[in-house]
């Protein structure tokens, strides 16, 4: 049972920077992990995912904005943000599924993830 942690949302003004981190499985070259978001009156989105052996896909909406990374050693997923945007605020999540239960084609399908953190705001100030 693998039981996720997110940390480092906050309020930061737009333009500004945050850094997101997932305390995460503990075997993680047997998951592949995402992060999602979810703004006020809208569904949940994908905005990063990463497979257990490395590949990393972005929505559309954060490329060239947003990394995401991990600290293997510290079993821990980062998303790194910058130039952030107003319409960036939301709670954003991580996730994590066994590699073997997944298609990584289906990375952005919220429902391909078993295991989910409790989530952190992140607020934009336009």
């Amino acid at each position: 049972q693998a039981q996720l942690v997110e940390s480092g949302g906050g309020s930061v003004q737009a333009g500004g920077s945050l850094r997101l981190a997932c305390s995460t499985v503990h075997d993680y070259n047997q998951y592949c992990q995402g992060w999602f978001r979810q703004a006020p009156g809208k569904e949940r989105e994908a905005v990063a995912g990463i497979h257990s052996e490395g590949s990393i896909r972005y929505a559309d909406s954060v490329k060239g904005r947003f990394t995401v990374s991990q600290d293997n050693a510290k079993n821990t997923l980062y998303l790194e943000m910058t130039s952030l945007k107003s319409e960036d605020t939301a709670i954003y999540y991580c996730a994590a599924v066994l590699t073997l239960d997944t298609d990584f084609r289906n990375w952005a399908d919220d429902y391909e993830y078993t295991y989910w953190g409790q989530g952190t705001q992140v607020t934009v100030a336009s």
